[in-house]
């Protein structure tokens, strides 16, 4: 892996067989249907983020599994040929590498049916050549502040988090310190023990029901000063406004916990919720081709204006920026845009501080 990287991705690692069927439905009992398009294409949210912040001039590196199988060879050197360090790859023997298969309608409505393959596999790479703060370095000369990124619609994927089904309970404490072949017969809690917790979980569910309570009472009472007031309240919507300020309201309740947060609205564009306010970002009018990977562009955009020290605003603008031109291509990987692009059409597109509450 290389000396020093900007960005390093943990992802899972698969090819898209991306297939445009048109307006046809497809059919079974053996019927063969002529499609209109059909290609493969590098996939996986973390691929074609990392692919997405190379071509932005970031050093990226990856750090995922595959199997020891042509396709997961393929998927590893498309990797290398958009620039990204692949060090961090590890191949599983005896393992097959994931596949999506992406069927695309005329209307740009999909369906996506996945062979997980490795994905659920939990990299050794993730734990053993992670890169130390010191290496991680943005291009200002500070310790960088985007790490990582991937998964599909969530952080890093759930399927990096453990290697367990989703949905799997984790065994406790007491299960874990005796042998695999004994967990199954660790003894369960007794009756007493049974009902004080249920008389705790009753406690907690009556204080629950208070704070709600208060909450509410609370809420209707700033409804009606603000009325009162004449103050119109900031949850009616703008006309034109889309779902921009029903989106801000839900992203600054995730901002609250610590972290800025930043929400791609598709066509309408992005908004960022930041200590400083809320910043909106208007979309650009685009003839999409596809939409695969738009989104993993966007987020390649706004992590490289972090990484290179611009504003929220700016660093929105280049998401939005990026996520535009990747719909104009075929695939997540099809048309990604460079750094001087990206800069270029950011540049077009206005911003505007929409008040935060």
């Amino acid at each position: 892996m290389a000396a020093e990287v900007d960005l390093l991705v943990l992802a899972e690692l698969n090819p898209d067989v991306l297939v445009s069927s048109g307006d046809a439905d497809m059919r079974f009992g053996q019927v063969e249907q002529l499609i209109d398009r059909a290609s493969i294409t590098l996939g996986s949210s973390g691929a074609i983020t990392a692919c997405a912040a190379a071509a932005q001039g970031l050093r990226v590196a990856v750090c995922a599994v595959i199997g020891d199988d042509p396709i997961g060879e393929w998927t590893a050197e498309q990797l290398r040929g958009h620039g990204v360090d692949i060090a961090g790859v590890i191949r599983r023997p005896g393992r097959q590498t994931g596949m999506s298969v992406v069927l695309t309608r005329s209307d740009g409505d999909r369906a996506i049916l996945t062979y997980s393959g490795t994905a659920p596999v939990r990299p050794a790479c993730a734990r053993e050549l992670v890169l130390p703060p010191a290496r991680l370095a943005s291009r200002t000369g500070r310790p960088a502040r985007c790490r990582a990124a991937g998964g599909r619609d969530h952080v890093l994927g759930y399927r990096l988090g453990a290697g367990r089904r989703v949905g799997e309970r984790r065994p406790g404490p007491a299960a874990r310190a005796l042998p695999a072949a004994e967990r199954g017969r660790v003894r369960t809690p007794g009756r007493g023990t049974r009902r004080r917790g249920a008389r705790r979980r009753r406690a907690r569910r009556r204080r629950t029901r208070r704070r709600r309570t208060r909450r509410d009472r609370t809420r209707r009472d700033r409804r009606a000063r603000a009325a009162r007031r004449g103050a119109r309240p900031w949850r009616r919507r703008e006309p034109g406004d889309g779902e921009s300020q029903p989106t801000a309201l839900r992203a600054a309740a995730l901002r609250r916990l610590g972290p800025d947060v930043a929400v791609k609205l598709g066509a309408s564009g992005a908004l960022a919720v930041t200590r400083g306010g809320v910043t909106r970002v208007r979309g650009r009018a685009v003839a999409p081709v596809d939409t695969t990977g738009a989104g993993d562009c966007f987020n390649a955009g706004f992590i490289a204006g972090v990484l290179d020290g611009s504003t929220t605003a700016d660093s929105l603008r280049r998401a939005v920026a990026c996520g535009s031109i990747a719909v104009t291509g075929w695939g997540g990987t099809g048309r990604l845009a460079t750094r001087a692009e990206a800069l270029q059409a950011a540049a077009q597109l206005p911003s505007e501080q929409l008040p935060s509450g």
